[in-house]
């Protein structure tokens, strides 16, 4: 398999270089943002570990635009902490973040997880999964309405929110705890369940947008929050 990792700082780049090399990886190398988008598309990686402070183009950026191409999986390295700038990033479609510094350890236990994800994702669900009046088409990460006199404009998802969805969709009317959910969508050492109410408020909005947009929710599924537990799809 192969890894791009983007760092400016090329110490840490060669160090995060020989720990992926130890795991069998193929390394591909780029220290700012503009050569990093040249190594993507040229290299096709199966990995991308990506610093959010480059210069000529910053991490978001360049993670919003790989996202764009395709599902690769990226993490993102950043010295920030904030809880605005790490959901900016999950926005954007990382799959997960690690804030510097870290343990060579957990970049590894990391890098296994966010790979484990996305190959059990390719295989768990169908490419068009239907609950109500919503469908969802994971090839195309996007939802529309179920009915075709009013399908409207397709509303798109970021890669997490498609995956959290996907995995709600597969259990509509079941109750999943969020420790489950947070185990499916990011991996139990990805995420925690602040991180989880923000992509659920965010899915949620994006519901209410498609619904809005036909101006009839009524068939639409509804995210329920279960006090203590977690969360379930329930038919609008």
């Amino acid at each position: 398999m192969k890894a791009l990792i983007v760092d400016d700082d090329r110490v840490l780049a060669d160090v995060l270089a020989f720990t992926l090399r130890r795991e069998g990886f193929e390394i591909v190398l780029a220290h700012d943002g503009a050569t990093a988008l040249q190594r993507f598309a040229e290299d096709a990686p199966d990995l991308v570990v990506l610093d959010v402070n480059l210069p000529r183009l910053d991490g978001f950026a360049v993670c919003q635009q790989m996202r764009a191409q395709a599902d690769t999986p990226i993490i993102l390295l950043t010295v920030r902490g904030e809880e605005d700038d790490i959901v900016r990033g999950l926005s954007l479609g990382a799959d997960d973040y690690m804030t510097k510094p870290f343990s060579p350890r957990q970049l590894v236990a990391r890098v296994h997880a966010v790979l484990r994800r996305s190959r059990a994702g390719q295989r768990a669900a169908p490419e068009v999964q239907r609950v109500g009046d919503l469908l969802l088409d994971a090839s195309r990460r996007e939802i529309r309405l179920a009915r075709e006199a009013e399908a409207g404009e397709p509303v798109s998802l970021t890669a997490l929110e498609s995956r959290l969805l996907s995995y709600l969709m597969l259990n509509a009317g079941h109750v999943l705890t969020a420790d489950a959910i947070i185990d499916h969508v990011w991996g139990a050492a990805g995420a925690d369940r602040d991180m989880l109410r923000q992509l659920v408020r965010r899915l949620r909005a994006k519901i209410k947008e498609l619904g809005d947009s036909a101006g009839d929710p009524s068939g639409l599924p509804i995210i329920e929050t279960i006090p203590g537990i977690g969360y379930g799809l329930t038919r609008g």
